[in-house]
């Protein structure tokens, strides 16, 4: 019986197995590239806000600690917005008459709240507890990075499953004494997995194969 394809077919099949192969795995490539790209994680990316709030100004220059505004991130699951009031505290006395903040002045004779642009926000299936992380010595750094170097502030991690697990495998690469916990630029005093092997267990730090669970973050 004849032949019915000729031989070049089999070359050509073997051409077109292989780029379909490879054109899978690019694909695939740049998808992975694009999911953790801060186009989709609009990881450093600056948030305009009502406001243009400086951390590097209140942080960086005059020094303000992180817990004067958000006042209830060692006791709560979430680090709040601090209110007008607080702004007002120093803002009465300075820069009384700056156009720039008349929104703040506005918001505080009305009584109607700021509309801030969110920086960090997580998806409404992932459990997060700010206090826990502070109590068992996370700094703010850790997540938040240097705010004391942002004139306005942005998301500085992606935020993704990836990286939360970076820090829940091996917590002890983060770990800091909790007095050093909003210290900006803080380095330990000797090797940091030695310090923090040595915190874990201060601080009664569940094992690895707890700190992975699924339901840990996912409640």
């Amino acid at each position: 019986m004849s032949q019915i394809f000729h031989r070049r077919i089999n070359a050509f099949a073997r051409i077109t197995l292989f780029g379909a192969a490879f054109l899978a795995a690019f694909a695939a490539w740049v998808f992975a590239e694009l999911n953790e790209s801060s186009y989709n994680t609009r990881a450093m990316q600056q948030r305009e806000q009502p406001v243009p709030f400086s951390h590097q100004h209140h942080v960086g220059a005059l020094g303000l600690d992180c817990r004067y505004c958000h006042t209830t991130v060692e006791t709560s699951g979430f680090a709040n917005i601090p209110p007008t009031k607080t702004c007002m505290n120093c803002h009465s006395q300075i820069w009384t008459t700056s156009p720039t903040l008349e929104p703040v002045r506005a918001s505080f004779r009305t009584g109607a709240s700021i509309r801030w642009t969110r920086v960090y926000d997580l998806p409404d299936f992932v459990y997060f507890n700010h206090s826990i992380h502070v109590s068992k010595g996370i700094g703010c750094e850790s997540c938040h990075g240097r705010v004391d170097k942002m004139p306005l502030t942005w998301q500085e991690n992606s935020l993704q499953m990836s990286w939360c697990l970076d820090c829940h495998r091996q917590p002890e690469r983060f770990l800091r004494p909790r007095e050093n916990i909003t210290t900006m630029g803080y380095q330990p005093a000797g090797d940091q997995l030695e310090t923090g092997r040595r915190l874990r267990r201060e601080y009664n730090i569940q094992e690895t194969r707890v700190l992975t669970s699924c339901s840990t973050c996912h409640r």
